[in-house]
């Protein structure tokens, strides 16, 4: 459903004629072609603000034109359009076509919350990334308007990226203890093509990649989609455990491990130094290349996490990525990926096939907040609103939640990992709270055995609607306990008949 149109409700042309006509329209110029499932019609009295019987009333005469149809199993579907009713010939059908497609679609649910999101109105309690008002736009529109000047171009940038700022990041790394010259660099449009990159560079089909279980990358099919696949490594609050590491990779012949060390994605959980050390030293052993996500590092509370992988990587076992996208914004959509040179001339090289380098304006706000010293001012003040952020939320879970589930405090990052003390049907959980505009990330998304657990995030919704999100979400729950025990209760009688 496009966000665009909106019903006019002070014209005088009756409501279900505009949806009459806006659905015919998307049909007759082929945005919807035959064989595309039109939405329930409660969720089309939703998104237009009506009574279902106006809906009802329009999908009706939509029927009676023969442009849809209901079909058993599938819904209410595109019938006819106009080059079906006019042409000799049949439409190609699109549907086939998407079907046939190598990239994997998004799980049902991560496309629920994906539109879910465009909502202003929704209160995000799983969103990973910033609040907009903790963003630095002002500064940024400023930097924009002065420094930017002398140095941007609109040109293509190099294949790894600007030297500019591959040399700045270079300098920012070694901070972190990482030695990495500009040509062991490759400067990428966020974290998430680099991952692109490495599947479609470094990895035959059917490879095995080890994560983390759960995983952020079992909410995304970028491995996927190329053809490879994801072998869990169980996971405590020390980070991912090494004991059975060496034994899985002869037995499954795994081509690469991927971790997210510091505030991982979903759980929060900050590796100790110690397992670094054990994780490194298992991986060199096994000659086992490590993909190491960095991208919350830089978000820490009290005291920096333990140096990434990468610093204590001397023989370029490890592949270091890193990203502006939870600190400066997601919209920059600007990342690195740090390895052996041979690797990153690789990966560049594709890269220059798919996009031909990432955005030169991106490129260059990053540099100058680095080599400018805003950066880590900024760091400075994001670091303190998030530690707010996480204060206030776990106050709210010790007064609501205490009675129905367990969490753990992060040092850092965006989520706290809230596991249910009952296993519950998640997914009616999600559904019901998306019904009254509270929106969720349950555990399923990270595992699909997962029925205990939610990830919460701090970061992106205010205070308010943490505060009032939260405790409508312990009523939830607890309903759904009620429901739950009575069943057993009820099937327990029943049995004893």
């Amino acid at each position: 459903m496009t966000e665009e149109w909106r019903l006019n409700k002070t014209s005088s042309v009756p409501l279900h004629q505009q949806i009459y006509e806006y659905i015919k329209s998307r049909i007759m110029n082929g945005e919807w072609p035959v064989g595309t499932r039109i939405p329930p019609q409660r969720e089309l009295a939703a998104k237009f603000q009506v009574n279902r019987s106006t809906v009802v009333y329009a999908l009706g005469e939509l029927s009676a034109d023969g442009l849809i149809e209901s079909r058993v199993g599938r819904g209410t579907v595109v019938a006819n359009n106009t080059w079906s009713l006019l042409a000799a010939t049949p439409p190609p059908d699109w549907n086939r076509y998407v079907a046939s497609g190598t990239y994997q679609p998004n799980l049902q649910m991560i496309q629920q919350i994906n539109q879910a999101e465009a909502n202003a109105g929704m209160v995000r309690l799983g969103t990973g990334e910033l609040s907009p008002e903790l963003l630095p736009t002002a500064k940024m529109k400023a930097m924009f308007n002065s420094r930017l000047a002398e140095k941007f171009t609109l040109s293509y940038s190099e294949p790894k990226g600007s030297l500019y700022v591959r040399e700045t990041i270079s300098a920012y790394l070694q901070a972190k203890g990482i030695h990495a010259s500009p040509a062991s660099i490759l400067i990428v449009s966020g974290g998430l093509q680099g991952l692109q990159l490495i599947s479609l560079g470094l990895l035959h089909v059917g490879s095995t990649v080890f994560v983390e279980n759960p995983t952020y990358l079992n909410s995304i099919h970028v491995f996927q989609s190329a053809g490879m696949h994801l072998f869990g490594i169980p996971i405590d609050q020390d980070g991912m455990r090494t004991e059975a590491i060496g034994r899985l990779k002869r037995q499954h012949r795994a081509a690469l491990l991927y971790t997210i060390p510091s505030f991982h994605n979903p759980t929060g959980y900050l590796m100790s130094a110690s397992r670094r050390a054990e994780l490194l030293k298992v991986c060199t052993q096994e000659r086992l290349p490590v993909v190491e996500d960095d991208v919350y590092g830089e978000l820490w509370f009290d005291a920096p996490p333990p140096n990434p992988l990468k610093a204590r990587d001397h023989q370029g076992l490890v592949l270091y990525m890193g990203s502006m996208s939870k600190t400066l914004g997601p919209g920059l959509r600007i990342g690195w990926v740090v390895g052996p040179e041979p690797v990153i001339n690789r990966l560049s090289d594709i890269k220059m096939q798919t996009d031909y380098g990432s955005s030169s304006l991106s490129q260059y706000a990053v540099a100058e907040w680095l080599a400018s010293g805003l950066y880590e001012e900024h760091l400075i003040c994001i670091r303190a609103e998030l530690k707010r952020r996480r204060d206030y939320t776990v106050a709210i879970l010790k007064q609501y939640f205490a009675e129905i589930a367990e969490w753990n405090i992060p040092q850092g990052g965006f989520y706290i990992w809230l596991r249910l003390l009952e296993p519950l049907p998640v997914r009616q959980l999600f559904e019901q709270a998306l019904r009254e505009g509270i929106l969720l990330n349950p555990g399923t998304i990270y595992d699909r055995n997962d029925q205990q657990h939610l990830r919460l995030s701090y970061a992106y919704a205010s205070f308010e609607q943490l505060e009032r999100g939260l405790i409508r979400l312990s009523e939830l729950i607890r309903l759904h306990l009620v429901d739950r025990n009575q069943g057993i209760i009820k099937q327990a009688r029943t049995d004893k008949k």
